[in-house]
Parts: structure tokens; sequence; C-alpha cells
């Protein structure tokens, strides 16, 4: 057998080198400037990022975050204006304080005695919100109810902050804290407290984000934010940032070999090749003002489109054009008519069309004439699409007050509600397994018929026949986040768009 000491040597140095990468000054640290050791603790911290999983790992040690002084290990950029800044977070091995904390934190500066905010996560399942208004100011703490969550956000928006926390596939606890000025440009990061000198704790973070957010004055449609395309495991809600953009990107389709994302950008159509990274224009033609209402056949030969034509003055009307690209054929000829969904044998197209002021649920042949209405009942039902086995059309309806999802026959026949929450529930994807739904939640707060761009929404996924739900993703984004079919071709992975202003 072959002498592992020296494999073993190699792998040490290297581990420690690329820790200690992350402590030159100066160096980046995956999207934050600079990790430092606030009030000098006894035991010095460490940083490090690690590429392919986007994982930060901290050590640290410090007596405390507490009464007018601060000692802990803090990864941190320098932030102005509104933000958004998530995490989850895993504290590594049994630990020897019960009070070791780990979490997120917004501070003025690097003081020890600074004004700071922070989503606070203890050893022993504790959680607050704890905050410094002034520079040595005494930390007050608001507990939460909610014990050992890892999914972790706070909020900045002018002088109000608010801490959102869960355990993961469970919603959000939330607490806001008003008229707290940390000035106009802030430090915000992680952090991990071990609550003693005598030794060092670490934690793992992931699914970390940071993000301005849209002001009240931007006007939709008009102006957007950035764009993540993201790939994410449904089982543990891992998330992969794959390709980003300045601009509004918008639903992706995971093609059915598994190596293509198609996406839409400003009116037309992209590959995105998973393993080069690099996106290539879809000929669409004339077809240049598409929305992001795009479906594949279940074989990939063919790809749905909505594209707003200048004959239907402007109204979105539904194409088929081949994968490789070409000249589109026109199949609607009413409109408006927004395309969502191909039968599993590639015969039939489902859609919602308005007609007469309401908006409905029809299917017609791939070779277009005479549209078939499936569903009648007032109120909008949109993002129908057929289960694999071409037995059910799931879709979304707001007839009962809230939006919800449905089930209906294949015939429109036996149309079942499936979800009944105080949440707007939008765009249900069928995995190919044909055993989850995953879909999109929206607030109560936001109109039942409405789906914008720029809110702080849900994944989540539950079993074909209904049931008990689970939030899988907690988001960013809305309009363009997963309006299509974006399951995998194994149905373990799903890929949608995260938005915000991203300098990372």
């Amino acid at each position: 057998m072959r002498n592992q000491k020296p494999i073993a040597i190699f792998l040490f140095c290297l581990s420690f080198l690329i820790n200690l990468h992350a402590q030159i000054p100066g160096s980046r640290i995956g999207m934050f400037d600079v990790f430092t050791d606030v009030g000098s603790p006894i035991i010095a911290g460490s940083a490090s990022y690690h590429e392919p999983s986007q994982t930060y790992r901290l050590t640290g040690s410090g007596s405390n975050i507490w009464f007018g002084r601060d000692s802990f290990s803090f990864v941190s950029k320098k932030v102005n204006g509104d933000f958004i800044l998530q995490t989850q977070v895993k504290f590594i091995g049994e630990g020897h304080e019960l009070h070791r904390k780990a979490g997120l934190m917004i501070r003025s500066s690097l003081a020890t005695n600074s004004p700071v905010i922070a989503c606070t996560v203890h050893g022993d399942g504790l959680t607050s919100f704890q905050y410094r208004t002034t520079a040595d100011g005494t930390m007050k703490e608001i507990k939460m109810t909610i014990k050992s969550p890892d999914v972790l956000q706070l909020e900045k928006k002018g002088t109000t902050y608010t801490m959102s926390v869960a355990r993961f596939g469970e919603v959000y606890q939330v607490q806001q804290l008003d008229s707290i000025d940390l000035g106009t440009d802030v430090l915000a990061g992680l952090f991990i407290c071990s609550h003693s000198n005598l030794f060092s704790e670490e934690v793992l973070f992931s699914n970390t984000r940071m993000f301005h957010t849209a002001p009240d004055s931007l006007v939709q449609y008009r102006t957007y934010l950035g764009s993540l395309l993201e790939i994410m495991d449904v089982t543990t809600g891992h998330r992969e940032i794959v390709a980003s953009a300045a601009g509004s990107w918008q639903a992706p389709n995971w093609t059915p070999d598994g190596k293509t994302l198609i996406y839409n950008a400003s009116g037309k159509l992209y590959n995105f090749d998973l393993a080069t990274k690099q996106s290539t224009l879809l000929n669409t033609d004339f077809a240049v003002k598409n929305n992001n209402d795009h479906v594949l056949t279940f074989d990939g030969k063919q790809i749905g489109i909505s594209h707003h034509a200048a004959e239907a003055k402007g109204q979105s009307v539904v194409y088929t054009v081949p994968v490789t690209g070409g000249v589109p054929k026109r199949i609607t000829t009413k409109s408006p008519s927004y395309f969502h969904g191909w039968s599993p044998d590639n015969q039939f197209l489902l859609y919602t069309g308005e007609r007469n002021g309401d908006f409905d649920i029809y299917k017609i042949s791939k070779d277009g004439g005479k549209e078939i209405q499936l569903t009648k009942t007032k109120g909008l039902d949109d993002g129908s699409e057929y289960s694999p086995d071409g037995k059910f059309i799931y879709f979304n309806s707001a007839r009962t007050g809230k939006m919800q999802i449905w089930r209906m026959d294949a015939d429109g026949k036996n149309q079942t509600q499936l979800t009944f929450d105080e949440m707007n529930n939008w765009f249900p994807h069928v995995s190919p397994d044909n055993k989850w739904l995953v879909f999109i939640s929206f607030s109560k707060d936001v109109p039942a018929e409405k789906h914008p761009f720029y809110e702080r929404v849900y994944l989540r996924l539950m079993p074909v026949e209904g049931g008990e739900t689970k939030v899988i993703s907690y988001l960013y984004g809305g309009q363009g986040t997963m309006n299509v079919p974006s399951w995998s071709p194994d149905s373990k992975k799903i890929a949608f768009i995260s938005n915000g202003t991203f300098n990372q």
C-alpha cells in the first residue's frame, strides 16, 4: 500500500494556504472585502470561501457581543443605500459554550463600541434581534420565539431594519426595528463569536446573498435590477449561481438532455450552456418581442413562445419554432394569448387567453385551428401545465379570492383546488417524475391577480395530489423568476432567476 503521509501533508498545507490567503490585507473573501477580529480576541479567527459550493467558513473566538463592547470575528463589506443580506447558517461540531453565536450583522464601523444591528442565532437555539443604537451604548435584544433557525435574512430600508428567520422548509418569522440610524455607509456581513476567549468555534454559511433592492420610485417594466441565474437542489435547498447579468433575465427552461437552460432577455431567447457557462442567441427570426412564456415540448424538439405581434396591435400571440431556431409558426389567431404548456404527446398547446374581458385557459392543436376553452369561471386563470402522464392540467386561479393552485382533468373537468392559504400562489410546475409541484408564492399584500417584479417571495414544494407545502427557497424576485417549467430532467433540481443590484 502506498504511503499516504505525503498526500495528507500536502492536503493540510493546501488547506492552510487557502485559508491564509483569505486573511491577506485587501484580499476579497467571496463577495466580502475584509475579514476582521473585532475587539482583539485572544485566539485569532479566520475566514475562507469555497468556490464550487459557494460557501463561507468562519472560525472565531471572542468574549461576547454585548453591553458596550464587542469581541468577535467578522467578514464584511461596505454598503450604502437599501439592501438585503441573506444566508443559511450551520454550526460545526458540538461546541464548547451554549451561548456561542453566529449570524448576520450590520455595523457603523469596526470599532468595538460601534452601533450595530445583528440577526443572532445561539448554540442553544436562542434567536434574537440584537442592537446598539449609539457608540458605547448598551446592547438591547428582542428574543424570537423560534429556536435554532438556519435561514436568516436582514434587510435595511432607510432607518428601518427587518430580521426574518426560519427553519428550512418553513415561512419566515419577522421582527422589525424602526428609526435606527447607523450612518450612510455601513459594514455588512457574517459573524461568529465563541462567547469565550478559551477556545474558538466554527460555522458554515451557504446560500449567502447581498443585494440592493428596488427603490419605491422604480417603474416596473421600464427600469430593471440585475439578475442571477441559479440552480437549486430541491431536497437540500442549496443554491448555485451559474451566471449573472446587470439587466433582466427571466424564466429559465431546462432542456431534456440536461445540458442547457433557455431564458428570456429583452424580448429575445438565449441558450445557456451549463458546461461552458456561455450564452448564445436562439434565433426566433421576426419574433423579438417575446415575453417569458416560452416552453419546450416534452421531447425538446420544439419551443412555444408568446410574441407581441405588430399585426395583433402589440398583443401576445402564440407561435412555435424549432428549438434549433427558425421562422416561428403562428398558432393562435386570437389575442392576447399567453403560452404555458405542451401536452406530453406534443399535439396540443395550453395558454391563457383574454376573451370578453376575462382570462381563461384554452388549448389548441399544434397546427392551430379552433381553440378549446377549458375554464369558464370568473377571475384570472393562468399558468397551465400538463402532468407528464397527460391525465391532469395544473394551473393557478384567483376565483376564490386569493391566487391558489388548482388541478383539472385534461378535458377541463373536475377542477379542484389544491392550496388553501393566505399567500398568492402562481405557476405550478410538475416534476418529470410526476411526484411534485413547485410554485412561487407572493405575500397576501400583493394583489391576487398580479405577479410583479422585486418582491420577497418563496418557492414552495408540494405533492402533486396536494397536501403539505414546504418552502425550498427564500428569494427576492417574482415576475420572471419561475414562470415556465424549470425542473431538471432527473427531478432533483430547479432553475430560476433571483433579482437585485449585485456588487459581488
